[in-house]
């Protein structure tokens, strides 16, 4: 059935807005003005082009979904209910891709469906973690309290990503400028070179080098560049394809660096959710199957699983969690001290932090590691072509003495 968002006023003359289902335009005019609505513009909800999506800047992002679930754990401690928390978000919200998704949900929530049904409905913007946990809020009557858990989560990962995005700023600076650097010496300064060695016959190798490469880099360039283009869609393309995804699950899992990000992500994915389910009065063994279904890594989850079925035929759980490789000893040690205390939230919440006190120290590492040396590699392009320059133009000077 078609979605219409429209936009006019209500009796008190105030302005209102937001969106509606109805099987037509006419039948969904009607039903508004039923409502006593003076209407100013009623048009159906169309989806947004691929281009348009792609450029667009206006898109709901994960800073708009931490801020969403915030305000309705405040809205919902303050007494009213889920609905109507919605609607005084979609009036007080400015950004319209924010107010769309909104507008969605609250024509959803009218039509009788419980919010993690509709939630289950954007998988773009809410993951199976999120709704599980929405879902039992409801069935707990705790729905403020995960609310509030899961905005500090998203917060987060959202410091997290801008943390990342920082510190990688300064190296693509660096890198672009001597991209372009490089492109300027071979494009420009080496062909006004080449007069001076036009006449000589025993060129020294490095000479030869340097204007065989300025020769094939101006009449290959273009070429080199749809390539690049071309190769970058087929890695977009090929990374929403089951089987490149897991080819590069296989490979980023035996990477040496790329590895023990990969274990603190799913650790912090595993246990940070577990804990939530945990203080939410979920049964162990059905926590760990829904937190279970938050790890990505196939390998990882697989093993997770076995260690689930252990649990589930009685085996102690620090024992069965030692054998997987998101609980190396230390981390079963502490659960050991958490089943004995009956403590099991706040352990896996403590492991889910320390965790995340990790991971942020190996990003602080990795892009101060990044940084001196993409400045040493592009550093050492630049000043080696300056070099061969410069040894070049003394040949060219001792051969005409």
């Amino acid at each position: 059935m078609p979605q219409f968002e429209y936009e006019g006023f209500d009796k008190s003359g105030a302005r209102v807005n937001g969106s509606i289902v109805a099987d037509s335009l006419m039948q969904a005019q009607q039903q508004l003005k039923q409502q006593g609505l003076l209407l100013k513009t009623v048009k159906e909800e169309t989806a947004l082009s691929q281009s348009e999506s792609l450029f667009s800047t206006d898109k709901v992002g994960i800073a708009d979904i931490e801020f969403l679930t915030a305000e309705l754990s405040l809205l919902l401690d303050s007494g009213l209910k889920i609905d109507k928390g919605i609607e005084l978000l979609k009036s007080a919200n400015k950004k319209t891709s924010l107010t769309r998704l909104l507008n969605k949900i609250s024509a959803e929530l009218r039509s009788g469906k419980q919010l993690s049904q509709v939630l289950a409905g954007f998988p773009e913007y809410f993951d199976p973690l999120y709704i599980n946990l929405v879902s039992i809020g409801e069935k707990t009557g705790k729905l403020a309290d995960i609310f509030r858990q899961l905005a500090e989560d998203l917060a987060f990962r959202r410091d997290l990503q801008k943390k990342i995005s920082q510190a990688l700023t300064y190296p693509m600076v660096i890198l672009f400028v001597c991209i372009a650097s490089v492109l300027f010496i071979f494009n420009y300064v080496v062909p006004n070179m080449a007069t001076m060695f036009e006449r000589q016959q025993d060129l020294p190798f490095y000479t030869t080098l340097l204007l065989s490469t300025s020769a094939w880099l101006q009449q290959y360039q273009w070429y080199l560049f749809i390539a690049l283009l071309l190769a970058g869609f087929a890695l977009v393309q090929g990374k929403k394809q089951p089987a490149f995804q897991q080819r590069w699950q296989w490979l980023a899992i035996r990477l040496p660096v790329v590895s023990s990000a990969i274990m603190l992500v799913e650790r912090i994915r595993f246990n940070s959710g577990l804990a939530m389910m945990l203080q939410a009065g979920v049964a162990v063994d059905q926590a760990m199957d829904l937190a279970n279904g938050n790890i990505r890594q196939p390998e990882l989850s697989a093993e997770m699983q076995i260690a689930i079925g252990k649990i589930k035929r009685g085996e102690q759980l620090s024992a069965a969690l030692r054998q997987t490789r998101l609980f190396p000893d230390f981390f079963a040690s502490l659960l050991s001290v958490g089943e004995e205390s009956g403590e099991l939230a706040r352990i896996f919440h403590e492991i889910a932090q320390r965790s995340q006190r990790q991971f942020t120290d190996w990003v602080t590492r990795f892009t101060s590691l990044l940084e001196p040396l993409l400045i040493l590699v592009m550093g050492g392009i630049v000043g080696g072509v300056v070099v061969i320059m410069m040894l070049s133009i003394t040949s060219a000077t001792d051969v005409g003495l």
